[in-house]
């Protein structure tokens, strides 16, 4: 009996990729998340693109959606399979400022399977730091593919929460993560299983660290 499952077979057949977009000020660190979920889809066999964007202690809005649509190309480019197009679907999940990025300037959405949109922070916040200002003039509007929020109750750069401020206006469902803070390492999120669990398998449900 074949130990493949439908996900592996999709992997391996490189129908699926998977796009990490890290926030202000990180550097892709071990310990993060996202890094810890990249080194595990790829001991998977899955294909990851977990790129460092431009500047990212001070980024400008346009290079970052210069170097997320290169990525996402980067991603989609089926150079180890792909549909008849020779294009793979993409999963993107992006964290913190990149959610911003995504919901205000993405790149068309051709290979885009589904997006997870970890710990946006308000515009309102945004708007009060120099460095990221530009960030808070985007004007958000949802995706065109399938999109789902995670959210801490306790972001301080989100103080009006989540829901108020993305999940009713842009009507894109928000799973609250009690006590996360900003989701980050910090916060006790290095390692996030639900979110491994979550790409690999569409019907998964995302949840808190214990």
């Amino acid at each position: 009996m074949s130990s493949e499952t439908p996900q592996t077979r999709t992997t391996q057949s490189g129908r699926r990729a998977f796009l990490i977009l890290h926030g202000w000020d990180n550097f892709r660190p071990p310990g993060h998340w996202q890094h810890e979920l990249a080194s595990a889809l790829r001991s998977r066999g899955e294909r990851v693109v977990y790129p460092q964007l431009p500047d990212a202690a001070h980024p400008d809005v346009a290079a970052w959606q210069a170097a997320v649509a290169a990525a996402l190309e980067e991603a989609a480019d089926g150079d180890d399979g792909g549909d008849d197009t020779g294009r793979v679907r993409v999963t993107v999940l992006a964290h913190s400022l990149s959610c911003l990025l995504w919901l205000g300037a993405r790149p068309p959405e051709d290979t885009v399977e589904r997006v997870l949109l970890v710990a946006p922070p308000a515009p309102s916040f945004i708007a009060d730091e120099p460095e990221i200002a530009a960030f808070a003039a985007l004007p958000l509007t949802a995706p065109g593919t399938p999109a789902q929020i995670a959210a801490s109750d306790a972001d301080p750069f989100c103080p009006e929460g989540a829901q108020a401020v993305f999940g009713a206006p842009l009507g894109i469902p928000v799973t609250i993560i009690p006590g996360g803070g900003h989701l980050e390492r910090t916060a006790g999120y290095g390692e996030w299983p639900s979110v491994l669990d979550w790409c690999l398998d569409p019907t998964a449900t995302l949840v808190p660290n214990a």
